[in-house]
């Protein structure tokens, strides 16, 4: 039997998994980010990380595939990252010293395509080879599989969703720089900033708390009636699944993964993407599925895991 390591690199832990090549877990456990340094120890103690597991589960170098990482930044075709805030890194070439640290086989890629991969494989998304991963967190993070594969790009940052324009008029900056983007109304930081625009006029009874709102909090609200917070909500789904049907007719995909911890809110979350994803959905495209991801924090390391054993086929 061969074996294959998942590893998803965050900017406060590094999670890992051992799996057999059918995609069985065997073991998973996480370390800390070194990101000191500009991040020098982050590989070198993963490295050392999954030596330790191979000794403990008795394995050798010949009964391991290889291993598959996902990266918060952008990664190149060829396993370069040209920088990650997260971690430190300004140019670091993950493969190539992965490979030399460990001695196995590397695939890597961004932490959101991977994750993408992981729900295509065993989530949400399973049974499917075309589908869009969004997941909605701090940020707007997105995956685009076609045909069973990765969307990654020249530059390694196919599948930026968050970074699309979705207001011109908008006059605020994101944090990437640009204004008008997804993340700004879609992410929970985003669904927070239209929450505290609205309640700074809003003259109705509200259950929302305009000096301390969250996104969880919104969606509680639309599940207790709050007639405010369903606006909020309906603003939020309105700029969130018009940007999906564009991405509809461009990538055509079976299936969007709502994913991050906004997603959370469960089913009412999807309601109020789709209705707006159907006004704007090109003929083609509204067959499309809506569901909530599967795979939690587990979606990185199945993803990475992936990435590796088809990279070895």
């Amino acid at each position: 039997m061969k074996y294959c390591f998942g590893v998803d690199i965050g900017g406060t832990t590094v999670k890992m998994g051992l799996f057999e090549e059918a995609g069985n877990i065997l073991d998973k456990w996480e370390i800390t980010t070194d990101t000191s340094e500009e991040g020098r120890a982050i590989l070198p103690n993963i490295a050392a990380s999954i030596e330790s597991k191979m000794t403990e589960h008795k394995l050798a170098k010949d009964d391991v595939v290889g291993i598959g990482v996902g990266v918060p930044a952008p990664v190149t075709s060829d396993g370069v990252v040209y920088g990650s805030a997260n971690l430190g890194w300004t140019h670091k070439e993950v493969k190539r010293e992965f490979e030399e640290l460990t001695g196995l086989n590397c695939s890597i890629a961004n932490d959101a395509n991977v994750a993408a991969l992981g729900e295509m494989w065993k989530g949400g998304g399973a049974g499917e080879k075309n589908l869009i991963m969004v997941t909605l967190g701090t940020g707007v993070g997105g995956g685009v599989i076609i045909d069973g594969k990765i969307l990654t790009g020249e530059n390694g940052a196919g599948g930026e969703i968050g970074h699309l324009c979705v207001n011109y008029e908008e006059t605020d900056r994101c944090g990437c720089g640009n204004r008008g983007c997804l993340e700004q109304y879609a992410s929970a930081t985003g669904i927070v900033r239209l929450a505290k625009q609205q309640l700074g006029h809003e003259m109705r009874p509200t259950i929302l708390n305009k000096e301390d709102v969250t996104a969880k909090d919104v969606f509680d609200a639309v599940k207790a009636g709050d007639e405010v917070a369903k606006e909020i909500a309906a603003v939020f789904g309105r700029y969130l699944g018009y940007c999906l049907a564009n991405l509809a007719a461009m990538a055509d995909p079976a299936v969007f993964v709502i994913g991050g911890g906004v997603s959370k809110a469960g089913e009412v979350l999807i309601s109020y993407i789709r209705e707006p994803y159907m006004e704007r959905a090109f003929f083609a495209n509204r067959d499309v599925k809506f569901v909530l991801a599967e795979l939690g924090n587990d979606a990185g390391i199945c993803g990475a895991a992936r990435l590796i054993l088809d990279a070895e086929k």
